[in-house]
C-alpha cells in the first residue's frame, strides 16, 4: 500500500475525527446500503483530489468500503489536516499529501494518484482534469470525473466549449442539491465560524464587504447580516449587483469599499480581487480573508511587495504593516478561510454533496457510453439525494 503523509501516527485522532463525522452522514451512508449490492465500484480504482479533512476522509472510507481501490490527495494543500492522512493511510486508503506541501510536492501528488489510472475521479477545482489532459496514458480506464467546485465547473465548461474535453465531466456544483445548500449555508456557516475562532472578534457591529454575490457570497453576506454587520458587496454583474442591493446590502466598487470595512471576505473565484490600490487606502486593524477555492484572489505577493514580510500574531493571522501607522491582518495566509482556518464545512451540509459525489460515482462507473462532454447531474441523481436526506431527517412532504 503507497502513500506519503507527514506523520503515521497522527492516525488514532484522525480516526477520531472521522468517526464523530460518521454518525451524522446519513446520506452518504444510506446510498453506501444501496450501492453495495450492485458491486458497481468492486475492483474500480477512484481517485480523490479534495480539501483533505475528517468529511472528506469519509467519503473516501466509504468509496474503500464499497469495494474500490481508493487513490486521494488534497485540493489545496493549506487545507490538509494531517491527522486525517494518516488515518486514511492506516486504513488501507493510497493517500498523498501533507499540510502545506510545497507545489512540487502538490504536483507530484497529483501525479501519483492519476498515475494509478483510475476508472473514476472527484475532483475539487479541475487540477486533475487538467493534469489527465496532459496525460492522457493515465486516463485511458477514465470513464468520468465529478467536479465538486464552481472554479473546476467553470474550467471544465471552457474545455468543452472549445472541444477540448476528452472525458465525460459531471458538474456536481450545479446541482440543486449541491449550490443551494453548500455554497449557501455550508460556505456561509463555516467562513464565519473560522473569522471568530481565529479572531476571537465580534461581527456585530463591524463592516463586512464581501467580494461577489454568487451562492458562496450570499451565504457569508446572509450570517454577517443576522449577526449584526452592515454588509457591503462589490460586483461585477449587474444583476447580481441589484440583487444583493434589494436583499438590503450596500453595493459599490472594491477601491471605495476598501476604505470603509473592518472585514473583507472574497469569494468570486477570480484571481487579485484584492490588490495593493485597495491595501493602501484600508483601515488600521482591517481583516483579510479569502472563501473561494484557490489561494489566489487576494493579492498577497502584492501585499508583501508594499509592506514587506509579515509577523505571524496569532495562529492562523499574519500582521502586514502598511505604515507606520496601518496594519492589516491576514488570515490562514490567503487560503480557503473555512478549511485551511477551520473545520470546513458543517457534517450535514457536505453530507449532501458527498451524496451527490457517490451516486455521480455510481452513474459515471454504470454507463460506460457516456461521451466526452460536459454534463449537468442527472435530475433523478440529484433528486434522490434530497429526498433521502429529508428522509434520515424524519421529514415528509405531499406528494
Amino acid at each position: 500500500m503507497k502513500y506519503s503523509i507527514r506523520d503515521i501516527s497522527l492516525a488514532e485522532s484522525g480516526q477520531q475525527n472521522i468517526d464523530w463525522v460518521s454518525k451524522w452522514m446519513k446520506v452518504v451512508n444510506r446510498l453506501a446500503e444501496k450501492f453495495y449490492a450492485a458491486g458497481t465500484f468492486q475492483g474500480k480504482r477512484i481517485a480523490l483530489c479534495i480539501h483533505l479533512e475528517a468529511k472528506t476522509a469519509y467519503l473516501a472510507q466509504t468509496i474503500r468500503r464499497l469495494g474500490a481501490d481508493v487513490w486521494i490527495t488534497s485540493s489545496n494543500p493549506l487545507s490538509t489536516k494531517d491527522e486525517v492522512c494518516a488515518a486514511l493511510a492506516k486504513d488501507g486508503v493510497h493517500v498523498f499529501a501533507k499540510h502545506g506541501a510545497s507545489e512540487k510536492e502538490y504536483w507530484s501528488y497529483i501525479d501519483a494518484i492519476t498515475s494509478a489510472q483510475p476508472h473514476a475521479v472527484v475532483d475539487d477545482g479541475g487540477d486533475i482534469c487538467n493534469y489527465l489532459h496532459e496525460h492522457p496514458d493515465y486516463a485511458v480506464n477514465i470513464a468520468g470525473i465529478c467536479e465538486e467546485t464552481t472554479t473546476g465547473v467553470n474550467r471544465a465548461r471552457r474545455m468543452a466549449a472549445k472541444g477540448l474535453l476528452k472525458y465525460p465531466s459531471l458538474g456536481i456544483n450545479d446541482a440543486l442539491s449541491k449550490y443551494l445548500f453548500d455554497n449557501r449555508y455550508g460556505t456561509g456557516q463555516s467562513t464565519w465560524t473560522a473569522i471568530a475562532h481565529l479572531t476571537n472578534m465580534t461581527i456585530s457591529g463591524k463592516t463586512v464587504v464581501v467580494a461577489g454575490y454568487g451562492w458562496c457570497g450570499r451565504g457569508v453576506a446572509n450570517i454577517a447580516s443576522g449577526m449584526g454587520a452592515d454588509v457591503i458587496i462589490t460586483e461585477i454583474d449587474p444583476w447580481k449587483a441589484l440583487e444583493a442591493r434589494m436583499d438590503g446590502c450596500r453595493v459599490m466598487p472594491m477601491l471605495d469599499a476598501a476604505r470603509e470595512g473592518d472585514i473583507f471576505i472574497t469569494t468570486t473565484g477570480e484571481e487579485n480581487i484584492l490588490r495593493p490600490e485597495h491595501f493602501m487606502v484600508m483601515k488600521d486593524g482591517a481583516f483579510l480573508a479569502n472563501a473561494g477555492h484557490f489561494n489566489y484572489e487576494i493579492d498577497v505577493p502584492g501585499l508583501k511587495k508594499i509592506a514587506g514580510n509579515p509577523v505571524k500574531v496569532r495562529n492562523e493571522i499574519e500582521e502586514y504593516r502598511i505604515d507606520s501607522n496601518r496594519s492589516v491582518y491576514l488570515l490562514a495566509q490567503g487560503g480557503i478561510i473555512n478549511i485551511a482556518g477551520g473545520l470546513g464545512h458543517p457534517v450535514e451540509i457536505l453530507d449532501l454533496s458527498f451524496g451527490l459525489q457517490l451516486a455521480s460515482l455510481n452513474y459515471v462507473l454504470s454507463h460506460p457510453e457516456l461521451k466526452p462532454e460536459y454534463y449537468p447531474v442527472p435530475r433523478e441523481i440529484d433528486e434522490l439525494v434530497v429526498r433521502e436526506r429529508l428522509m434520515a431527517d424524519g421529514v415528509f412532504i405531499d406528494e
